[in-house]
């Protein structure tokens, strides 16, 4: 059951803020020829500047080079090509009226500088440029992009679950978090913001280095976003992310880098940018105004400031404090009654800073602080303690010779895990820097009953924290307000910086680079809403540019599989040919069993229990295919706007030159006599090949599958997975094997085996695991999805 805000319910209405019926038509757009490409001349045009300025980042010099061998190409036709040179086609952006948010800045500097003396330290005279860009347009902007209808929330929401015990909340995205939910309560003390759309304002800031050869070039960048936008949203970007700002970087040399009036400066410094760059929204949080929204339909909407995306650094210096476990409350009675300097020895707490939040209505700095995933979870908890105190522990226990042992063992069980999409490979085992990716991520899924079971564990085993403190204490306070954390990230601002700062540093002459760099960002936001405004009329049929194979845009649909394009020239077309190459000689009975049930002569469903004789004849041409693709919805992976995920299923005797790589996969059960399913009907199987056939005419894709079997009712109670063994025929003893429609398959399925006392021999391969293990485990972890499927 899905409940919205029942004040704040985000009602319709004209431009001029006349509230219409819920069920009325968004307002038509502005008029727009269909042909009306301005300021580019045709279509062509269009495209030609996205690829040579967005996709191709080609450097003015080469763009000059390629417009001059163009241009000699069609001499000859009295034609001309798209552009005379880099020059033309960067006015031509600059002429784009869309998304045009030009940047500002504004000086800041030591209070009364003029007045000091001379031997003062060189940061106290010096002028620092804060560079922004219009935060109450950027935001009318994203409120207003089209691309957002289908994930985004008008309204604080709230889901409950149906259960045994009377249902339960169910938190997948910011506005279903209990934060949004409180905030519009506090709004709609008001009456005249009743009927409004809140819109919270999330921010993100981290320094990163583009070159550490060069001098330690940092750079300082603001994001923004909205938490009506769904997660998956903000973490495939598409505008939804928006870079607003520069921050200034104050420097000293090493003799003023400790003094407290340095620090000081540089974290007030931080707060009053902030306040500045923000300063222009603070209207609209008291006082709704009229905006579009994505559905096209105008809404009084009013802002507040949401969570900000930070790592602990930078946590720390936006709560003014050096541990963050304070309350706005508690932070002012410590500077009402103790001084600076008590302030920080006895709690922590710069007293003498003014946090950004006071100068905006409703906002308290410790209530938003969101986890930071990436750090805390990812690389600290998991990397850097469990993984570590899991290797001391061993040496503790067995002794240094016996814990390499014991190492070595685990590495190599490590990679002896069977080939996954998108799985890294790890050939030397557990000795890799970085955890990161959908595998690491996929572990810290669970309920918010299991995460407290976890940390209680974790204080009870590992005392040291009870007095000290960790993050980890603070997550189920955090995911109720906020929803789950991998919508407020730090992740989703790092791998920013590559688009909004590194690249464009890269464009640059390197010199008084920043400059260069805003205008690009800006030529790259102008060319991205155009695109969307393009699209959304219609005029960009066929012509979008390709994504990686992991990303599905566009809407949520059901899921489908489809074979690769082209077939494998190398196999017989004879069946009984075809059957002694692949090893498979029950290859022809089950083809035989699976016409039976395609054309339906009995209604009989299970065809392995009809005789072969009463099966139908076939001596028809077979073609074998290496691949499928799987395309399924998958919400809790960075996907594209509608959460569609594709994969590739692969069924090769030899993979990349080297040992075999047959996938496994889930499949969708149809009737009660088949294999035993894990659960909803789904068996789980391995490709041993994809193949085509045309039987009376019709076209039949289709899987050879060997059956695995499942072990028990119930996920394993240590591990919290399934067992399965392979399934073989009771009379025959041979592995039991069926041909499927290729619908039937559901997606790729990862298997651990699961392995015996005795250690891993040292020349084994990671194809040859199905071979030597019977039982394994269906890895429930392998990512978002089959943690949700499985679970």
């Amino acid at each position: 059951m899905r409940k919205k805000h029942p004040k704040l319910n985000a009602r319709p209405c004209d431009a001029t803020g006349a509230f219409v019926a819920r069920d009325a038509s968004p307002p038509p757009p502005s008029p727009c020829e269909m042909n009306d490409y301005s300021p580019f001349k045709d279509h062509i045009q269009f495209e030609t500047a996205d690829f040579l300025y967005t996709r191709n980042q080609m450097s003015a010099g080469h763009i000059d080079f390629l417009s001059l061998l163009w241009a000699a190409s069609l001499a000859k036709h009295n034609d001309s090509p798209p552009f005379g040179g880099h020059r033309p086609l960067y006015q031509t952006i600059d002429m784009i009226p869309l998304g045009d948010v030009p940047w500002e800045s504004v000086t800041l500097n030591y209070k009364d500088k003029e007045t000091l003396p001379d031997d003062v330290p060189s940061w106290q005279k010096a002028n620092y440029d804060v560079w922004y860009r219009n935060s109450h347009l950027i935001v009318q902007i994203m409120l207003a992009n089209p691309d957002f209808k289908d994930e985004f929330d008008y309204t604080p929401i709230r889901e409950f679950l149906p259960d045994k015990d009377g249902g339960g909340l169910y938190r997948k995205d910011f506005m279903s978090g209990d934060w949004a939910w409180k905030q519009a309560d506090k709004i709609a003390e008001d009456p005249a913001t009743h009927g409004s759309m809140f819109v919270p304002i999330i921010l993100g800031s981290d320094k990163t280095t583009v070159s550490v050869a060069t001098g330690q070039n940092e750079y300082y960048p603001l994001y923004v976003s909205i938490g009506n936008v769904h997660n998956n949203v903000r973490r495939a970007h598409r505008n939804a992310l928006v870079l607003i700002g520069f921050l200034a970087i104050p420097k000293t040399d090493k003799q003023f880098s400790n003094d407290p009036l340095f620090r000081k400066f540089r974290r007030q410094l931080v707060h009053s940018s902030l306040a500045a760059i923000l300063e222009l929204l603070k209207p609209g949080m008291t006082k709704p105004e009229v905006v579009r929204c994505p559905d096209g339909h105008f809404r009084h909407v009013i802002y507040g400031l949401g969570p900000y995306i930070a790592d602990y650094p930078e946590q720390a210096l936006l709560a003014c404090v050096w541990r963050i476990s304070r309350k706005e409350k508690h932070t002012e009675k410590v500077v009402q009654n103790l001084t600076v300097g008590d302030a920080w020895m006895e709690y922590g707490i710069v007293a003498d800073i003014v946090p950004f939040t006071n100068d905006f209505p409703q906002a308290d700095i410790h209530d938003l602080l969101s986890p930071d995933l990436l750090h805390q979870l990812i690389k600290g908890t998991f990397k850097d303690h469990l993984i570590t105190w899991v290797e001391e522990y061993l040496v503790m226990v067995h002794g240094q010779t016996k814990a390499n042992g014991i190492l070595a063992d685990i590495d190599r069980r490590i990679a002896a895990a069977p080939a996954f999409s998108n799985l890294r490979r790890f050939p030397e085992g557990r000795g890799f820097k970085q955890w990161t990716g959908n595998d690491s991520k996929a572990l810290m899924k669970c309920t918010l009953e299991a995460l407290d079971n976890a940390l209680g564990r974790f204080h009870q085993y590992r005392k040291i924290f009870q007095t000290t403190g960790h993050s980890l204490k603070h997550y189920v306070r955090h995911i109720k307000l906020f929803s789950v954390p991998n919508g407020l990230c730090s992740s989703i601002t790092e791998s920013k910086h590559i688009k909004a700062v590194k690249e464009p540093w890269r464009r640059s002459k390197r010199y008084h680079a920043l400059g260069q760099m805003l205008l690009i960002n800006q030529r790259l936001d102008k060319l991205a809403t155009f695109r969307v405004e393009l699209k959304e009329r219609g005029m960009l049929e066929g012509s979008d540019p390709p994504e990686e194979a992991t990303k599905v845009e566009g809407s949520r649909t059901a899921g489908y599989v489809w074979l690769a394009r082209t077939h494998q020239r190398h196999y017989p077309r004879d069946v009984n040919a075809l059957a002694k190459q692949l090893r498979e000689l029950q290859l022809i009975q089950s083809i035989r069993h699976f016409l039976y049930t395609q054309i339906d002569l009995d209604g009989v469903q299970d065809s392995a229990t009809v005789p072969i004789d009463d099966c139908p004849r076939f001596n028809e041409k077979v073609f074998i295919y290496h691949s499928t693709a799987a395309t399924f919805y998958a919400p809790s992976d960075p996907c594209g706007i509608g959460g569609m995920h594709c994969e590739y299923i692969r069924a090769t005797p030899s993979w990349y030159g080297g040992g075999e790589r047959f996938n496994c996969v889930f499949v969708e059960e149809q009737h009660s006599d088949g294999p035993p399913t894990l659960r909803d009907g789904m068996a789980v199987a391995r490709v041993k090949c994809f193949l085509s056939f045309r039987y009376r005419s019709v076209f039949y894709p289709c899987v050879l599958v060997h059956w695995f079997k499942i072990i028990g009712n119930a996920p394993d109670p240590e591990i919290g997975m399934w067992q399965v063994k392979k399934d073989y025929n009771h009379h025959t003893r041979k592995a039991r094997i069926s041909t499927i429609p290729l619908d039937r398959i559901i997606r790729a399925t990862h298997l651990m085996p699961k392995f015996m006392s005795t250690p891993v021999p040292i020349d084994h391969q990671p194809h040859k695991t199905f071979q030597r293990y019977d039982r394994f485990y269906v890895n429930r972890y392998i990512d978002h999805h089959s943690f949700e499927t499985i679970f």
